[in-house]
């Protein structure tokens, strides 16, 4: 029932009317679509989660093996070919009118109508075996077919037909044959029977089916039975039931099928697992039974010391988690499953009157001199415009085509905003994000953790860097943090955070070193900004200006709005997430940056110029702390929760990705970066 519209009276006018608000609802994942892709089918008998994230999620992420599989499909996914007439069913050569293509609601077969070429007897496709006959008189190459009786959809690589229209679908894939019963792995058998299962549905006289194996350079016969043809439509179903729930199924405990999974920076399986753990929830170890994961080869990456549940996120269910095999203190070491860094790098433009344009995979970065840098879009992550600088539709539309985003900036370096293509399609997660926004409950809590973070990690530089830091500075900053995690309010928060800032700038000066020149030179009288009134300042607005450039590109990746945040409230174009989570990584990454500069003379006093009571660097010297920026971003660390090395970049992903599973409700607390 529709509620009345409240009249509001007003003393010098007519009664207004207002329509009261009505309570703010938040969509629900929708069906899935009922049409499985022969894929996903596939992929739920290989990792429930990774169908999941695929297919209702829309994730993907690519590695080598992904790469390298796309080659060696490029000949199948070119459309061509023709397959054989259609055999006429009993009804049709008895004259009675033809089913719809034997099935209700089966489509027509998606083929490209050209005829295919004609073939050479002495040439052999790379796709059969030595030992292999003559070429089947059919062939059609990507063929789409679809039936809606059997709620399968599928693209097949390659379908070989004789004369009388028999067919054989093929399957690409890259690595070798398996010595296994039955010629493959059941998720791969399954996907073929799909391919087998559609082909008779529109009419076709299929029994088999095949996988040409890559490296092998051999094609391996797939027998149909009534068994795999009941596990594949178990599989169907299953596919359709794990999305219809609307809830990301748990990760593989201690699988090898996490390795060299494209997804494992996205999925966090070991991380999601260990972080379950310490809340106390019991794993489901057999969901998997392929075997034990692969022992670790002693690289020093793959090294860390975890001492289990640092923080207390466990509370007495930490002492239950698992422990490294002979370390009595009950620490633990976690599988480095993705790469410690990225090898693409960012492009930063900052000369005015520079302009970037395209020529083939590359940018071309034309100076108003006349020189010009170049940089590969294979190699490059984001690229960042300093200023008035610009930048050709065609260059803008290659990096949107590759999801590589563009950061728009200030001469000075604020961050103004960016342009990225499609990034992601989890609209499971925006959601989930807007709903927790409204939670107050859950913003106060996770700002308890990222003020908290931020007060030790600035407390910790002061110990590791200060010259002689002073016993009453580290005690207040540790009270502080203590009243921060119990802060009653986000009002209050604010105000203990601006405290423990006043005392850490307060004693900033005590890490800078160098001669009586310098230290004059780089004198700080606490935080001031907007403008920056001496270099020290302009060189932390700078650095917080990177990082907040850094995390709103991360967050996007990830799926999550940079703009809706949990501590900081919304605010016209201001990325309030990435500030959220960029607070705990201020005095370890920004700060260390801006001391380390100073400290090493990287920097110098003649590197900033001053327009009135304002202060910035000179792009010289812009040029320098950028260098210095990205070396920090790119060094490793050992992960305080998981124990393995990775770089800063690389913390930042894999601490927004654990928002997502917080958010999502895979786990039950974010888990803070605190160095020690």
């Amino acid at each position: 029932m529709a509620r009345a519209p409240e009249r509001v009276t007003d003393e010098s006018s007519e009664p207004l009317i207002r329509a009261k608000p009505l309570p703010r609802r938040l969509p629900v994942a929708g069906a899935p679509p009922e049409l499985v892709p022969a894929r996903m089918i596939n992929e739920v008998l290989y990792c429930e989660r990774l169908m999941y994230l695929e297919w209702a999620q829309g994730e993907f992420e690519d590695n080598v093996f992904t790469v390298e599989g796309r080659s060696v499909h490029r000949r199948a996914d070119v459309a061509g070919g023709e397959l054989p007439p259609r055999p006429l069913s009993a009804a049709e050569r008895a004259g009675a009118e033809p089913a719809a293509a034997q099935g209700a609601g089966a489509e027509q077969v998606a083929a490209a109508p050209s005829p295919a070429p004609p073939r050479r007897a002495a040439r052999r496709r790379p796709d059969r075996d030595d030992e292999a006959g003559e070429p089947a008189p059919y062939e059609a190459r990507s063929v789409w077919l679809s039936s809606e009786r059997l709620g399968i959809t599928a693209k097949i690589d390659v379908v070989e037909g004789d004369a009388s229209g028999r067919l054989l679908p093929i399957e690409y894939k890259r690595g070798h044959a398996p010595d296994v019963p039955g010629g493959a792995y059941l998720p791969e058998r399954a996907q073929l029977c799909a391919h087998v299962l559609l082909l008779r549905e529109h009419g076709y006289a299929c029994d088999e089916a095949a996988i040409y194996f890559a490296a092998s350079r051999r094609r391996v016969p797939i027998a149909i039975d009534e068994a795999l043809i009941a596990a594949t439509e178990a599989a169907a179903a299953r596919a359709r039931e794990v999305t219809s729930a609307a809830a990301i199924p748990p990760p593989l405990v201690d699988s090898p099928k996490c390795n060299g999974c494209s997804l494992v920076g996205i999925c966090l399986p070991d991380e999601t697992n260990l972080l379950r753990r310490l809340s106390g929830e019991e794993l489901d170890v057999a969901m998997d039974a392929q075997g034990p994961a692969p022992e670790a080869d002693g690289s020093e990456e793959l090294e860390g010391p975890l001492a289990m549940d640092p923080w207390g996120l466990a509370g007495a269910a930490g002492g239950e988690a698992r422990s490294g095999d002979g370390d009595a203190e009950g620490e633990t070491e976690l599988r480095r499953l993705h790469p410690a860094r990225d090898d693409k790098l960012p492009v930063y433009v900052q000369e005015q009157g520079a302009r970037v344009g395209l020529a083939g995979e590359r940018l071309v970065i034309h100076s108003r001199a006349g020189g010009q840098t170049e940089a590969r879009l294979s190699n490059t992550s984001q690229v960042a415009l300093l200023g008035n600088v610009q930048i050709s539709t065609q260059a803008m539309r290659a990096l949107l085509e590759r999801g590589i985003p563009l950061c728009l900036m200030t001469y000075g370096g604020y961050y103004l905003g960016r342009a990225t293509g499609l990034e992601s399609r989890n609209v499971e997660l925006r959601v989930a994000q807007h709903r927790a926004a409204a939670d107050e409950a859950f913003c106060l809590s996770f700002a308890r953790g990222v003020v908290v973070s931020k007060i030790k990690n600035a407390r910790t530089m002061l110990r590791r860097n200060h010259a002689a830091p002073e016993l009453p500075v580290l005690s207040e900053l540790e009270q502080l943090a203590r009243k921060a995690a119990e802060a009653p309010s986000l009002a209050s928060l604010l105000g203990l955070e601006g405290t423990a800032a006043r005392v850490y700038f307060g004693a900033f000066p005590g890490m800078l070193k160098g001669t009586d020149e310098v230290n004059g030179a780089f004198d700080l009288d606490g935080r001031n900004r907007r403008p920056p009134r001496d270099p020290v300042n302009a060189l932390l607005s700078l650095a917080y200006a990177l990082l907040a450039k850094e995390l709103a590109v991360t967050l996007g990746t990830v799926g999550l709005d940079p703009l809706l945040g949990f501590y900081h409230q919304p605010r016209f174009g201001r990325p309030a997430l990435a500030l959220d989570l960029m607070e705990e990584f201020r005095p370890i990454v920004a700060d260390s940056v801006v001391v380390a500069v100073i400290n090493n003379g990287v920097v110098a006093p003649d590197d900033f110029q001053r327009f009135g009571g304002a202060v910035a660097l000179k792009p010289a010297g812009r040029k320098k702390f950028l260098l210095a920026y990205e070396r920090r971003m790119d060094q490793l660390v050992t992960h305080p929760v998981f124990g393995y090395r990775i770089s800063y970049r690389r913390v930042l992903e894999v601490q927004a990705r654990l928002l997502a599973r917080v958010l999502l409700g895979e786990v039950g607390a974010y888990p803070s970066f605190r160095t020690r």
